[in-house]
């Protein structure tokens, strides 16, 4: 059938858009979705204003359409549903006696309940019902203009001020009608239904977007808006402190909740998700008509240069939402507000000038900030903060920030066209609370997703075919920008169409791209990739990140003894007791493990504490090392969590040396190194910390110990044991028989003494609550000689990584250093000494003579009583 011959020329011209439309967007089809653009497109026409009625707007309309858009249909021309639409309107337009126009087509529409169109106008709030009858109204106007001789109605350049003028009033009476329903209904009681208020916030959606709401728009953004537009993640968790906060705002005074919490742990999508629960309309009666708008103070104090400028924004910004009625501010970094537009003479800051209104439940408002910023900030003004009600939102567990990233995958997956496993979310959520310390969940867990998808994305992507779309595009805006040079207008205008149609075709190639690694296992998002994000940022060995805990576990006595020497009895005993923690046989409020390590100096207590941090957390920079000398006092205990009220440091927002390491690495070994020196109430914490697993700070946050290591070191007993062994063995016997003969009976002899010194020195409830004492055995001789061998070791890798040198020491010199340096009282600490004064000194002063040169090999020997040094 030749349909342009039976339609009027708004009719074609709104099609020829719709065409347009398709092309751009690299499809070849037409269906009812690209006629509706059509008509939003063309203010002309009939359907525009029956569609501008209902609140319906082309950028509202397009941000839904653009993504309906199906590439995949190779079918070109009108689909075979609009074809059907067509046939109905030109029997529409049979029975009023004109050309089938705009209105006849929006009927025809607007009739097929299941096609896309009107998918996408209920979506955005439309009443479908409605917009029947006033299309109906139109064309019985349209039938009635006809009987009247006017036959040029919605014809493309024949509209005459008249039919305008028509048409206007049209809309104008169904407004009226709609305002005296509206009032009828008021006088009734009990004629308001619980959805009515808001369904009528939609019909009136175009008349309220005035000048206040353009005023609003200047300085902030409306998050309901883009709820409707599904462009808000979906919030996941966070139910009860989203009620908490509709109970907030439903009071009668102190409506005016602020969101409290730590960076990242998503108190302002508490603010999106109650947005989209507008939107859903699950919320009580008095939110129906309610808009949340995101207001930026920032952006408010940019540009203002004079004294004036920053209240006069914020005057009208108040204006705007009291004339509204029907608006909720969501202020983000509530705090600055406070001083926000003051100067040196001048207090009236944004906090000040809100005060009023939010006092008299003029205005309300949602704020969010972090705790330290409400104590600093919020707190300190009173007037201020009695006016808020606070709403505390708590770090998620790991377990509930696994659903939230499930709920967030299908976003991240569309995005990166990368398909995102189980394995990849739960990876991202273990290794980031035990890795990154320094941020929260589920902040620091989506960007390990992100990141990781992001790289993936890069390394799988085959964009040959792009790069030579993009080649051509550049072809194109060439020709364009030199046509134009030439005045060629009608050929720079040809190739900017060219230009755009290419522009479909490259995004199309990348949505195919996209749908094609989703669909290929290959590119699938695995746990390997995300632990290699963690390595990148946290500089740990991935095999390190990557080994299951079970096995690292199993194998603990032997990652420890790659670095101890010896002290089989102390390794065992850690290790068997991290192990019953981590199988769930520990209270689960306890830390994993409290050990008190005692013995001898210089045996290996404090490089054990090292050893056990690499194993179990992956670096060293996991201890936290506390040097007990410097709390002797009894306010030193402060420093540990902070000085309280009144005390100076409390304003000044310093925390607790002790806590706030912890706060943010809480996968840690805790080492209180000789914790004899320390003042008896540091006891008392401990106490509670051990039991517990739980200190609170200075501020008032719970610190949990749970995922801690706490190791005590002492030196209590070592001088009465070593009385004790030498009088009771002789004294004088060599290191080699107290060794093999008397070894064990020493150890078991000094335990004794030392275990007896312990309990003289500190209170049986503090001893009572260790896991374990670990007393130390003294080093024998070949142990020295095994931790001579690794410190050269370590000598040899400095120099090689700083200066290419290779160092060599035979075992005639290695001998020698160990007899030299061996002392049974003082440990290994006294080799160490040896190895400097007989090596390292003698070898700095040879590199600084010049004798021994960058990337040489140096050998060290022990000939006629005297070390030699050979370098080649």
């Amino acid at each position: 059938m030749d349909y342009l011959s039976k339609f009027s020329e708004n009719l074609k011209e709104a099609l020829k858009i719709a065409n347009q439309a398709t092309i751009e967007h690299g499809a070849v089809y037409v269906g009812s979705e690209h006629v509706i653009y059509g008509f939003l497109s063309l203010p002309a026409c009939s359907a525009y204003g029956i569609l501008a009625s209902e609140g319906i707007a082309k950028s509202e309309y397009q941000d839904v359409f653009f993504r309906c858009i199906d590439t995949n249909i190779t079918t070109p021309g009108f689909t075979a549903r609009t074809t059907q639409m067509f046939d109905r309107a030109i029997k529409f337009a049979v029975q009023t006696g004109t050309l089938a126009g705009t209105a006849h087509l929006l009927l025809s529409v607007l009739e097929s309940d299941s096609c896309y169109a009107v998918k996408i106008l209920k979506r955005l709030g439309a009443d479908v019902e409605s917009m029947k009858e006033k299309t109906e109204q139109v064309l019985r106007a349209q039938k009635h203009r006809k009987e009247l001789g006017y036959d040029d109605f919605d014809n493309e350049g024949a509209v005459d001020d008249e039919a305008d003028e028509e048409d206007g009033d049209e809309a104008s009476s169904w407004e009226a009608e709609s305002d005296k329903e509206r009032e009828k209904g008021a006088e009734k009681p009990g004629t308001q239904t619980k959805n009515y208020g808001f369904a009528e916030k939609k019909r009136s959606a175009a008349k309220k977007a005035d000048g206040a709401r353009e005023k609003l728009l200047q300085y902030g953004i409306d998050m309901t808006e883009r709820a409707k537009k599904g462009r808000i993640d979906p919030v996941i968790g966070r139910k009860k402190e989203i009620e908490k906060v509709i109970q907030v705002l439903s009071r009668r005074t102190k409506n005016n909740p602020v969101l409290i919490g730590e960076p990242g742990v998503g108190k302002s999508a508490i603010a999106e998700g109650l947005s989209q629960l507008i939107i859903d309309e699950n919320v009580p009666e008095q939110l129906y008509n309610k808009t949340v708008f995101s207001v930026d103070i920032p952006g408010m104090l940019a540009g203002a240069r004079y004294r004036g400028d920053f209240e006069e924004r914020l005057k009208d910004l108040i204006d705007a939402v009291m004339k509204d009625g029907d608006i909720i501010l969501f202020i983000d970094e509530i705090h600055t507000i406070v001083g926000a537009g003051s100067s040196a003479d001048n207090t009236m800051d944004a906090a000040n000038i809100l005060k009023p209104m939010l006092a008299r439940g003029d205005l309300q408002v949602i704020g969010a900030t972090t705790i330290e910023e409400y104590r600093k900030y919020i707190e300190k003004d009173s007037a201020l903060e009695r006016r808020f009600t606070p709403v505390y939102v708590e770090e998620p567990s790991e377990t509930d920030t696994v659903e939230i990233l499930k709920g967030l995958r299908s976003k991240y997956e569309e995005h990166h066209g990368i398909a995102i496993t189980d394995a990849a979310i739960e990876a991202a959520v273990k290794l980031s609370a035990r890795y990154i310390t320094d941020r929260f969940l589920p902040d620091k867990a989506i960007d390990l997703i992100d990141e990781a998808a992001a790289r993936a994305r890069i390394m799988a992507e085959d964009d040959d075919e792009i790069k030579s779309l993009l080649a051509d595009a550049e072809v194109l805006d060439e020709e364009e920008r030199l046509r134009r040079a030439r005045g060629e207008y009608t050929e720079a205008m040809a190739a900017l169409n060219e230009r755009k149609k290419l522009e479909g075709r490259i995004e199309a190639v990348r949505r195919a791209h996209c749908m094609e690694r989703l669909a290929d296992g290959r590119y699938a998002l695995g746990k390997e990739q995300v632990a290699a994000i963690v390595s990148s940022r946290t500089k740990i060995p991935l095999l390190k990140i990557t080994q299951e805990e079970g096995e690292k576990l199993m194998h603990l006595e032997e990652d420890l003894h790659r670095r101890i020497v010896g002290q089989n009895e102390a390794v065992s005993a850690v290790a068997k007791a991290i192990r019953r923690a981590r199988a769930g046989l520990k209270d689960p409020s306890r830390p994993i493990g409290s050990f008190i390590f005692v013995g001898p100096t210089g045996v290996g207590k404090t490089d054990l504490t090292k050893a056990l941090a690499e194993a179990l957390f992956g670096s060293e920079d996991q201890m936290i090392r506390l040097d007990m000398s410097e709390y002797m006092e009894k306010q030193s205990v402060s420093k540990l969590i902070g000085a309280p009220p009144g005390y100076v440091g409390y304003d000044d927002m310093q925390t607790g040396q002790l806590t706030d390491k912890v706060r943010t690495k809480p996968y840690c070994v805790i080492l209180f190194d000789e914790i004899e020196k320390a003042h008896p109430d540091v006891f008392n914490l401990l106490l509670q910390l051990i039991d517990d697993g739980r200190l609170t700070d200075n501020k008032g946050r719970t610190i949990s110990f749970k995922n801690a290591v706490v190791i005590l070191t002492s030196n209590v007993g070592a001088a009465e044991a070593e009385r004790a062994v030498s009088y009771g063995f002789g004294g004088e016997l060599s290191a080699d028989k107290q060794a093999d003969a008397d070894g064990e009976r020493q150890y078991e002899q000094m335990k004794e003494n030392i275990t007896k010194a312990l309990k003289e020195r500190f209170r049986p409830e503090f001893l009572n609550r260790l896991d374990d004492i670990i007393v130390f055995h003294r080093l024998s001789q070949s142990d020295t000689a095994k931790i001579g061998v690794k410190i050269v070791d370590a000598l040899s890798k400095r120099l090689f990584e700083q200066r290419g040198i290779v160092l060599s020491v035979t075992n005639a010199a290695l001998e020698q250093l160990v007899k030299e340096g061996y002392d049974n009282q003082y440990g290994a600490r006294p080799l160490k000494r040896t190895i400097q004064r007989r090596i390292e000194d003698r070898l700095s002063e040879e590199i600084l003579l010049g004798n021994v040169k960058n990337g040489q090999r140096v050998t060290v020997d022990f000939i006629g009583g005297a070390f030699a040094f050979a370098a080649r």
